[in-house]
């Protein structure tokens, strides 16, 4: 079992930066995949990117080159790097861990607004 708790969220402004953090309640050293969803309103919930144990990352298409992924074991906790915001980046950000299981955080809402 591992708790996944997210924290960062707020306001940004269009081209502007925030930084999402997902600490969790173990080590994860272990865990294969860990990585970000999001949901916009009246919309499906989409995978943001991911990073494996080794730091391979993978991003969509809508976030390449804006945002980075990056996991530090030490601290248990994984990162999302959102530099040069969108309005269309306004969503709920959800973090995951995958290994034997999904585990999901609670999600925190980012809104991109001037």
């Amino acid at each position: 079992q591992v708790q996944l708790v997210e924290s960062g969220g707020g306001l940004g402004q269009p081209g502007g930066s925030l930084r999402l953090s997902c600490a969790a309640s173990r080590s994860i050293f272990s865990i294969l995949v860990m990585g970000w969803y999001r949901q916009a309103p009246g919309k499906q919930r989409e995978l943001v990117g991911s990073i494996t144990d080794g730091g391979i990352t993978n991003y969509a298409d809508s976030v390449k080159g804006r945002f980075t992924i990056s996991r530090d074991n030490a601290k248990t906790t994984v990162y999302l790097q959102m530099n040069s915001l969108k309005p269309e980046d306004t969503a709920v950000y959800y973090c995951y861990a995958a290994d034997s299981q999904m585990y999901w955080g609670q999600g925190t809402q980012v809104t991109v607004s001037s």
